[in-house]
């Protein structure tokens, strides 16, 4: 039973670290109530947190920064997770990266697209737990990457 539970531990903590250079950010999500979720103010969501996805003056806020959510032109922005670890894209306002969840005609920014958030009956059900668009859900996992 014991090798079991380290296997169990090893799996949890691959699970939790996407590699070096890896930084959390919060919860995608419309929940105001949690606070790893970008929809709270007060937590993720906070303006004033320095790597919120919501603050203008951060890395990931910036709409100068390579690494920002709201740089058109970013080319390095942060990536979410689903609650299982499967890739859902890039969170940017880049309508050209075709991982961009802005793309309207890439994999995970088209409404048709079951992979995309924009999709309300797919990824973006707000019924779905790890759906962004759920009030009450947990929302998708943003992992940013740090300078090396």
């Amino acid at each position: 039973m014991t090798g079991l539970v380290r296997v169990a531990a090893a799996i949890i903590l691959l699970a939790t670290t996407s590699g070096a250079g890896a930084q959390y950010l919060g919860n995608y999500s419309a929940n105001r109530y949690d606070p790893d979720s970008t929809g709270n103010p007060y937590g993720a969501g906070s303006a004033y947190n320095p790597n919120s996805i919501n603050n203008p003056y951060g890395p990931y806020g910036s709409p100068y920064s390579n690494r920002s959510a709201s740089n058109p032109y970013a080319t390095d922005a942060p990536k979410l997770y689903d609650s299982d670890g499967n890739y859902r894209g890039r969170l940017s306002s880049n309508p050209y990266d075709p991982d961009s969840v802005s793309n309207p005609h890439g994999r995970y920014g088209s409404p048709y697209s079951p992979d995309s958030i924009n999709n309300r009956f797919g990824a973006g059900s707000p019924y779905a737990p790890d759906s962004p668009t759920n009030p009450l859900g947990q929302g998708l996992r943003i992992q940013g990457e740090d300078d090396d």
